[in-house]
């Protein structure tokens, strides 16, 4: 029976953060790629009991994703930065707030003093001893 080889993209060392996040965004895609596969499904079915299944399995992939966001958060400060300047101009484009204001919420959010994220207990490895 034919199976995807789980160790055909290891490298022979451990992951730098930045590696990682970048392996999280891949792995965030195919949560999405799924999430979007399973509404189809339950869309073109009048099955109740499969759009059950689906609907639950869909809930579950959702929750993935979510957690592959926040990982990325962590691992990456800069998309993290990137993440709150959006929030911020997503609340103001809601509001009605104009092109101008809220292109200068972003400036300010890039002129601003960032804050420092929570310490993480990081593992050494080639990876980050490479640095």
């Amino acid at each position: 029976m034919p199976q995807t080889d789980p160790f055909h993209s290891i490298v022979p060392r451990q992951l730098t953060d930045t590696e990682l996040a970048r392996a999280m965004r891949l792995d965030m895609e195919a949560e999405l790629d799924a999430i979007n596969l399973y509404a189809a499904h339950i869309d073109a079915t009048d099955n109740e009991a499969a759009k059950r299944v689906l609907r639950h399995v869909m809930d579950e992939e959702k929750e993935h994703a979510a957690l592959f966001w926040e990982l990325i958060r962590m691992l990456d400060p800069d998309q993290a930065a990137h993440i709150g300047e959006a929030s911020e101009k997503f609340r103001l484009i809601i509001a009605g707030a104009s092109h101008e204001e809220v292109e200068a919420a972003g400036e300010r959010a890039e002129s601003a003093p960032r804050t420092e994220e929570p310490p993480v207990r990081r593992t050494l490895t080639v990876g980050n001893l490479r640095r």
